[in-house]
């Protein structure tokens, strides 16, 4: 069954659904203090239709994200859903060159939290000095400061320097997590965040202590064991749903 959004424009049900999906994505970002006043942005591929992807309108705090306000726009930057809300261009230079060329970046988020941007700004990046970290340590690109991300030629050296990994550490500025699923961007976004919390910590305590490489190996071989039913970040991506739905659940409208 398809549904009228604010603007006049009929959506599918699977595009209503992965709305919803996204409109809660915002909404615990923001719970969580990962928003950045009416800046950064997470981004999700339409269902069935080639090129074309969600994302925040720019103006509106996470907050105020909700299914039927976020906008529809192709790889051109082209408006499909009628909406009065114009796209932050920095979030349209990122994303639009990943949902283009990367089968598996079905989900999209940028964030400037203090502790993933001081890790960006740091010289040796993200390091194996904590449980977290040892998730990533192999499996991060990093990609020198350019300015501002709006001018499009940036884009073939973000999609470089990323490779074959799925995060990309802007250093001096802050982390890509792109995701199969938004379930999945969330729960490495959100171990990402703690990795870094607790490197910035542990940096203030004087000398600190980097795991093995052998260890870490182990580590990454097994840490699927400790994973809940239903797909990475799936269970996690429900727990946070069912909080923000007690708070404000305007998110769905």
């Amino acid at each position: 069954m398809a549904t009228q959004l604010k603007s006049g424009t009929r959506c599918s049900a699977e595009e209503w659904a992965a709305r919803q999906e996204l409109a809660a994505c915002y909404r615990i970002f923001d719970h969580l203090g990962w928003s950045e006043s009416i800046y950064n942005h997470i981004s999700a591929r339409v269902p069935g239709e080639e090129g074309a992807f969600l994302i925040n309108p720019f103006g509106l705090l996470y907050d105020e994200v909700t299914a039927s306000n976020l906008v529809k726009i192709d790889i051109e930057g082209n408006n499909l859903d009628g909406s009065p809300y114009p796209v932050n261009k920095a979030g349209f230079t990122q994303h639009s060159q990943f949902h283009k060329h990367l089968d598996h970046a079905h989900a999209i988020c940028h964030t400037h939290t203090t502790e993933t941007m001081a890790v960006c700004a740091s010289e040796g990046g993200l390091r194996p000095t904590n449980f977290y970290a040892c998730n990533f340590i192999g499996q991060i690109g990093y990609h020198d400061f350019e300015g501002v991300t709006v001018r499009s030629e940036e884009g073939e050296r973000l999609l470089k320097n990323l490779g074959d990994k799925r995060i990309l550490m802007l250093r001096n500025h802050g982390p890509v997590v792109m995701g199969r699923t938004i379930p999945e961007m969330f729960i490495q976004t959100w171990a990402l965040q703690r990795a870094c919390e607790i490197q910035v910590a542990t940096a203030s305590m004087g000398r600190d202590l980097e795991v093995s490489e052998e260890v870490i190996g182990v580590h990454q071989r097994d840490i699927s064991q400790t994973a809940a039913p239903g797909g990475p970040g799936h269970a996690d991506f429900e727990a946070w749903k069912r909080r923000i739905d007690k708070i404000d659940s305007s998110w769905r409208d």
